[in-house]
Formats: structure tokens, C-alpha cells, sequence
């Protein structure tokens, strides 16, 4: 898909001096919780990976949760996902530079108690995205009192670290035409994997009655698919993603369309809606672009480097409005979605 080609553009911009990154940071939480944040490497040892048969399904995944404020920042990326991608993408950057970046969350943490549990919101990526690029989303979220999971799905984003040093690439990338069909199946059951595992932790404690999903492009229509497939995931927010395939789902779900969603996907949402019976809402945002809702379009602004991307291809990706407030208004969204759904 022509979208999916432009998710590098943001990276290949990031050409600024160390000590700039050293400044740079995420929209800061305005929620009352302080946030933290872990790292688990899942193994479905039950399932064969769809991009690689001859593997175990693994996933890496962020939660991110009320927390007590202690420990040492988290960070962005990890030191070889950042090295890969400067060096990959040839940038004028230190290798560490995409690791430094400021986020507002404290690694490993001590979860806050709960008794009832927290809501718990899964968030998945856009096709070659990592679960990286949802962290402004994920600390709001945290902040304002609730579990989030980020999952990166293995081999369908470039520069993951797994354990061992291996750093996956996008499979699923180079595949011929379009893999709806093969992304959300795979997605699904990725997300299935993630709740059962999740919810055997205790710390931090959730509320199995109270999970959301939401996610952008791929991962908005995967967030479709999963709400159509596990009874647990109550509501939905898909940001700019496909509908594959056309079901009946009657919960809750909220549709954020941009000018370059409409002309990838228009036809399949437009077949799609009259089939969705529970509450929805298709709002058609009109200065967005594909990916206003992740972490690109404001890192390149807060690092100074809109003016490297060419213009269409930044209104493709960032739309015509203000870059930074379509963050803010997906970010305030998806809370006040959850808090009035789960």
C-alpha cells in the first residue's frame, strides 16, 4: 500500500546535532498518575509465526500503568533499535539519538494498587510501525488510570529488538498487494495471546471486564478485527485503518478518517457501516493526515525538521491542520472514550 511507503519519511528528516535530541521530548501527560513502564517478550509457543512458519509466534510488548514515581526514565527506543535505525536510514545522528529522546514515563516502576483493577487498553501500531510511535497515546492513558499494552507484531515493523540482539524487520512489508486478510488474522490472535497473558499478572492488577482497544492504520483495522473475535475487548477506536473483513459487531466503535484513509479505504468503510449494530461514530477529519494520531508528526516539528519533508508527502502523513493539537485531540479522545465505555 502506497501509506505504508511513507512511514520512513519522518526518520529520514531526523538529521539534527546531539545535543538538540538531548532537549526533545513527548507532550507531557496531563493525567494525575504517574506512569511506568515494562517490557515483556512473549512466546506463543502454541502457534507458528504466519511470516516465518519454521518460528514460535513472539511478541514484544510495552505496558504502561499508575505507578509509584520512582526509578529511572524509560526509554523511547532500546540503544540497537535506535543504532539500527540512524545507521539504517543513513542519518546525521548519533547512534543513541532516538533512544535519548524524553518520554514521561519510569522504567519498571512499582505498579499503584487497585483493588478492582485497572481498565486495561491494548493499542497496535500501523504496518511498519512500532509500538513506539504510540507513546504519547500510552502515557495519557496510563496517567489518567489505566493499563496500556503496546504490542509490536513481529516481522510487521522495521528495527525491533527481541532478546538475544535480533533485530526483526518488516516482513509483511514486502509482501505482494495488499495483506489485509493475513495481518488481521495474525493480529488477532496476537491480541488474544496478550489479554491471556496480561491478565495472569497481578501486578499491575486489571479489570478483565474493562478492556478497549484502539489502533492506527493496520492497527486500527487489526483493533476491528479483534473486537469482532474476543468477547473481552469491549470497545474500539480505529484511527485511519481498514476494515477487513466486513462484520457484525455490535459494540461500540469509533471510526477517525483522514483525506488519504478515504481514498485507500473509503470503499470498504462505506461497506462496512451499515453492518456495524452496536453504538459508532465515523467522524471525516478533514486537516488530519494518515498518521496524525502517532508520535512522527510531532517529533519532526520538535526537532525542527518539517522543512525536510517534501509537502505532500507531509500533508499525506500530518495533514494541513496543526500537527501537535491532532496528537492532542487524539490523545484526549481515546481517554474520554475509554473512561465513558469501559
Amino acid at each position: 500500500m502506497r501509506i505504508f511507503l511513507l512511514i520512513t519519511t519522518l526518520l529520514l528528516a531526523l538529521a539534527v546535532p546531539a545535543t538538540a535530541v538531548e532537549r526533545i521530548g513527548l507532550l507531557k501527560p496531563d493525567g494525575t498518575f504517574p506512569v511506568g513502564q515494562r517490557t515483556l517478550h512473549l512466546t506463543d509457543t502454541s502457534r507458528a509465526d504466519h511470516w516465518m512458519p519454521d518460528q514460535r509466534r513472539e511478541l514484544m510488548v510495552s505496558l504502561w500503568y499508575p505507578a509509584f514515581p520512582l526509578g529511572t526514565p524509560a526509554q523511547y527506543m532500546t540503544a540497537a533499535e535506535s543504532a539500527a535505525t540512524v545507521k539504517g536510514l543513513k542519518l546525521d545522528l548519533p547512534d543513541d539519538a532516538l533512544q535519548r529522546l524524553k518520554v514521561h514515563s519510569r522504567q519498571a516502576a512499582p505498579a499503584l494498587p487497585s483493588g478492582r483493577g485497572w481498565p486495561l487498553v491494548v493499542l497496535s501500531p500501523g504496518m511498519g510501525n512500532t509500538r513506539a510511535t504510540l507513546t504519547t497515546l500510552a502515557e495519557q492513558l496510563a496517567s489518567k488510570g489505566f493499563v496500556v499494552a503496546g504490542i509490536d507484531h513481529a516481522y510487521e515493523a522495521y528495527n525491533v529488538e527481541f532478546p538475544g540482539g535480533r533485530l526483526l524487520q518488516c516482513q509483511a512489508c514486502q509482501s505482494a498487494g495488499k495483506p489485509y486478510q493475513a495481518a488481521m488474522d495474525n493480529r488477532a490472535q496476537d491480541v488474544k495471546f496478550v489479554l491471556d497473558e496480561v491478565l495472569k499478572r497481578h501486578s499491575p492488577r486489571v479489570d478483565a471486564s474493562r478492556i478497549g482497544m484502539a489502533g492506527h492504520s493496520m492497527g486500527g483495522g487489526a483493533t476491528v478485527h479483534a473486537l469482532a473475535t474476543d468477547a473481552r475487548i469491549k470497545a474500539g477506536v480505529n484511527m485511519d485503518g481498514p476494515f477487513y473483513p466486513v462484520v457484525d459487531i455490535p459494540k461500540p466503535l469509533a471510526l477517525f478518517t483522514s483525506p488519504v484513509g478515504e481514498e485507500e479505504f473509503g470503499t470498504e468503510w462505506d461497506a462496512a457501516w451499515p453492518q456495524l449494530t452496536g453504538w459508532k461514530e465515523r467522524r471525516y477529519l478533514a486537516e488530519s493526515g494518515h498518521s496524525s494520531s502517532n508520535d512522527n508528526g510531532y517529533l519532526a516539528i520538535a526537532l525542527g525538521q518539517k522543512d525536510k519533508i517534501p509537502a505532500n508527502t507531509w500533508s499525506r502523513l500530518y495533514g494541513t491542520g496543526d500537527t501537535v493539537e491532532w496528537v492532542r485531540f487524539f490523545r484526549t479522545y481515546l481517554t474520554e472514550f475509554f473512561q465513558s465505555r469501559l
